[in-house]
């Protein structure tokens, strides 16, 4: 499985585990469609109030979509997979219940969209946010369209122009993160968080981020 899901607190917690570490859970389209697939799954499924999104292995939470693959592909099959990693974004952007990302070691590209297009963000203090696309010669998808929501413009738009890594420590003091942890804390206090949401009221809950977002 490229995407895990694991339920807990007697169901009412999902963790969503993006499950290839060998490749620092870089993105290919596959795994993009089943992480569709999961959260869908998630969302039809009424006991659950609370969902994590981390990434499996030391290394990363995950560096984006997959390059190697990409070497590969057709012009159509190219198109194909952006249609499906715009789909993951949106798909993220439009569950009711409230999705946390708990981000260890790199969130680069396409995993960095991820992490942003989650209800917030909790790091651990090792954790690394970048939009690298135009070192590589690509156009950001999610990234020029969320990073200056969640950075001040000036900051975002350097990011995006250089490609340079953001450490978390500065992440947290912009305010992109919320809260820091060392690494063996992350999965810990990011469960407390999402246990002391899912005590409250689910329909209280989902008004509430619903009426966040409509602005």
């Amino acid at each position: 499985q490229l995407v895990l899901i694991e339920y807990v607190s007697d169901g009412r917690v999902a963790i969503i585990t993006l499950n290839r570490p060998h490749a620092d859970n870089a993105i290919t389209t596959e795994l993009a469609a089943q992480l569709i697939e999961v959260l869908e799954t998630i969302a039809a499924r009424s006991t659950v109030r609370v969902a994590i999104l981390t990434g499996a292995g030391d290394r990363a939470f995950s560096v984006g979509g997959d390059l190697y693959q990409r070497k590969s592909m057709t012009k159509e099959q190219w198109l194909r997979q952006r249609q499906v990693f715009d789909r993951v974004l949106y798909t993220l952007r439009q569950l009711r219940r409230p999705i946390i990302a708990a981000v260890h070691g790199m969130a680069y590209g396409g995993g960095c969209e991820i992490a942003m297009s989650t209800d917030f963000i909790i790091a651990s203090d090792d954790a690394v946010f970048g939009q690298p696309e135009a070192i590589v010669g690509l156009s950001a998808g999610g990234g020029p369209v969320f990073l200056p929501r969640v950075l001040p413009p000036g900051k975002a738009m350097q990011l995006l122009l250089t490609g340079d890594p953001m450490p978390a420590i500065e992440a947290h003091r912009l305010g992109m993160v919320n809260e820091l942890y060392p690494r063996a804390e992350l999965m810990g206090a990011v469960l407390r968080i999402a246990e002391r949401i899912a005590s409250n009221s689910p329909t209280a809950v989902q008004a509430v981020k619903r009426a966040v977002q409509m602005g």
